[in-house]
């Protein structure tokens, strides 16, 4: 009986082409977007994965805790509550054994001027640890020193991004004079690329100047308060994966002493571990990737309420057809499954065709953005697979019900 309701449901679309390649079109188009967002998410998942795994899994960042301006009761001079002083304390072996870098930083919007070409890119200021602590590797001459660093020299490492847009070919960067904000610096050092962050934006579009230069030359970021240095931020490299527990306890204890925190009260800090970011934009991603299923799955609903439309004139056109099936004795069961299996055989089409069309647009967008892995999996297939049966199914339910329902005699009268 199967095998019959198939080849009636064949013949059947075989008679009626176009109408039912129109049908399949929703079917189509919402498998396809389903396959293809679905790719982007688990795309965009990985490449933030990777980003993060090639920092180091020992990595620790130190963030200040602020409140929310303009938040009543907030302080309308809030400010960074981490200190250059808090970046030495935690680079002392005596007090975080378990650290081997420490590395704190200022993150500002910089403007680089070499002749008339202008640049506007991120300028990092840190310490000679900062290299080491990110794993950055130099393509040309050197980075800052210590004694560079203690005598606050206006030197500067640049990004190859920023090398390439801010020189012309056939200069050496390497000794050139740049401005910085207005002021002169010596271009000493160039980055080898990096690519895209896991933070967005390029890592190769950068300037990194020494941190004491910074505050005394570029921009005074002293606290209102108490006078010191402060920073946005600090990176502490664990010694290895089975210190960083130890430095992160380590590492808590020194700044909840540094800024006199009682026992009682919460952290103006926050420690954060390279999964603790993998975690939240984990969380961020299957968010997305579910919602822009959801609506890649509104074209599937249409599509099944397309099928269900397309039966229902089916039904009314084949009236006499099933009177005449009903009156050789087939029986409900028998003109039920034909119909449904009309409803599925189209969805299921449908669903093989966008299938295809979902994996050329995933191809589409991996060969227009080479940094994500637009990979389709099994599971995006069959879950695909899975929906265009379940749409069947489900509209194609009620027209077979009203197909089976229809009284013989009466269907026979139909014209």
């Amino acid at each position: 009986m199967v095998l019959e309701n198939l080849r009636i449901a064949m013949n059947s679309l075989g008679a009626n082409k176009l109408r039912a390649a129109l049908t399949m079109l929703g079917i189509m188009i919402g498998v396809a977007a389903v396959i293809t967002l679905l790719s982007i998410g688990d795309g965009v998942t990985r490449f933030i994965a990777e980003q993060f795994s090639g920092l180091g899994s020992n990595l620790v960042f130190i963030i200040p805790v602020q409140e929310e301006p303009g938040r009543p009761g907030s302080d309308p001079l809030a400010e960074s509550t981490l200190t250059l002083r808090d970046a030495e304390l935690l680079n002392d072996p005596a007090l975080v054994p378990g650290a081997e870098a420490v590395a704190p930083s200022l993150l500002r919007d910089g403007e680089l001027r070499y002749g008339g070409e202008v640049r506007q890119v991120s300028l990092r200021a840190s310490t000679p640890d900062y290299l080491a602590t990110w794993g950055l590797e130099l393509a040309l001459g050197e980075f800052f020193t210590a004694v560079e660093y203690n005598g606050r020299s206006r030197v500067v490492v640049l990004g190859p991004d920023t090398v390439t847009n801010l020189f012309p070919e056939n200069v050496d960067p390497i000794g050139e004079a740049i401005k910085i904000n207005g002021l002169n610096f010596r271009v000493i050092g160039v980055l080898k690329p990096e690519g895209a962050g896991a933070f967005g934006g390029s890592r190769d579009d950068l300037a990194i100047v020494p941190l004491t230069t910074a505050q005394d030359r570029l921009f005074n970021n002293r606290s209102l308060r108490t006078g010191e240095f402060l920073v946005d931020a600090i990176l502490m490299k664990a010694v290895d994966d089975a210190a960083i527990d130890g430095a992160i306890i380590d590492a808590s204890e020194v700044l909840r002493q540094s800024h006199d925190i009682n026992f009682r009260d919460a952290d103006d800090f926050q420690i954060l571990t390279q999964q603790d970011f993998l975690d939240a934009f984990g969380s961020v991603t299957s968010v997305l990737t579910v919602f822009l299923g959801a609506i890649a799955s509104i074209s599937l609903l249409v599509g099944g309420i397309g099928i269900m439309n397309i039966m229902l004139v089916s039904v009314t056109e084949r009236t006499r057809e099933i009177g005449l099936r009903k009156a050789v004795g087939a029986k409900r069961l028998d003109i039920l499954g034909q119909f449904l299996t009309e409803a599925v055989i189209m969805a299921v089409l449908g669903g093989t065709l966008g299938i295809v069309l979902g994996l050329i647009g995933a191809y589409a967008v991996r060969t227009a953005v080479p940094e994500l892995d637009t990979s389709v999996t099994f599971d995006s297939i069959a879950l695909a697979v899975g929906f265009s049966v379940a749409v069947g199914l489900f509209f194609g339910i009620y027209p077979a019900s009203r197909a089976a329902a229809l009284n013989p005699i009466d269907a026979l009268r139909f014209e």
